[in-house]
């Protein structure tokens, strides 16, 4: 019987094998993560996390799980809204990343969050338990996209949100032509002398192209079982935010 294959940006290789994959490429990464977050959007991702949290509606005393945490940026913001009588968990599936947002947290005196590793196709919590779930430019590096989106829904309480913040589709064929240069050509180089990882970060930029466009993503996130589910484009469709809810 031929083993099932997926991709690891524009390669296939065993289904088995992609949480490794994926994994090594962020530790590798995982210490200059933020700085080349700001280096590779000129700073415009913190605006685009901004628009996240503004539309996820949460208020004090509410339970936030950020999926696909990472180093923590999301997380402390959330902190702060929902106060002492919330709850803000802090989950990813690679150790390494999950060690620099917890020491970033700590270094901010922001002590609530509890941090968990945790694959977002099998999260280890029950039922109905979130008020918000959010993933930040991380759905598209999980193998099983719908199973995440499954999980995600599972853990949310009625009337619950989630949140998909990703890299998506340019909305005009000039833009797209200008950020594949970028992708291909600047960002692997960027990778190379200041991470001194140039594979991973080709992986990052086709990787970004593998994930489904915008409205590909809404109907996924309609199919795993979410109600009134829309998309804004941000940047002219460089990033999208998807957003369902649970009723």
């Amino acid at each position: 019987m031929k083993e099932k294959q997926t991709h690891f940006g524009y390669k296939q290789i065993p289904t088995e094998e992609k949480v490794a994959a994926v994994g090594r490429v962020f530790s590798s990464v995982a210490r200059k993560y933020d700085l080349m977050n700001d280096l590779m959007s000129l700073g415009v991702h913190r605006l685009w996390k901004r628009f996240a949290i503004d539309l996820s509606g949460v208020r004090a005393g509410q339970a936030v799980l950020d999926l696909a945490g990472g180093t923590g940026d999301l997380a402390a913001k959330f902190a702060k809204i929902v106060g002492p009588n919330g709850k803000v968990v802090l989950a990813d599936i690679n150790p390494d990343m999950l060690e620099v947002g917890r020491d970033r947290l700590i270094d901010q005196n922001i002590l609530t969050v509890e941090c968990v590793e945790a694959n977002a196709e099998c999260l280890p919590f029950s039922d109905a338990c979130f008020d918000c779930v959010t993933i930040a430019f991380g759905l598209r590096n999980v193998t099983d996209k719908e199973a995440a989106l499954r999980e995600m829904l599972r853990v949310l309480k009625p009337g619950g949100r989630a949140l998909v913040l990703e890299f998506s589709k340019p909305t005009t064929e000039m833009l797209k032509k200008a950020y594949d240069f970028y992708s291909f050509k600047i960002l692997p180089k960027m990778g190379k002398y200041i991470a001194k990882d140039e594979d991973s970060y080709q992986y990052l930029a086709e990787s970004i192209r593998m994930h489904p466009d915008q409205e590909t993503l809404k109907k996924m996130l309609i199919d795993a079982g979410f109600a009134d589910v829309d998309y804004h484009n941000m940047t002219g469709g460089i990033v999208a935010l998807h957003r369902g809810f649970k009723y």
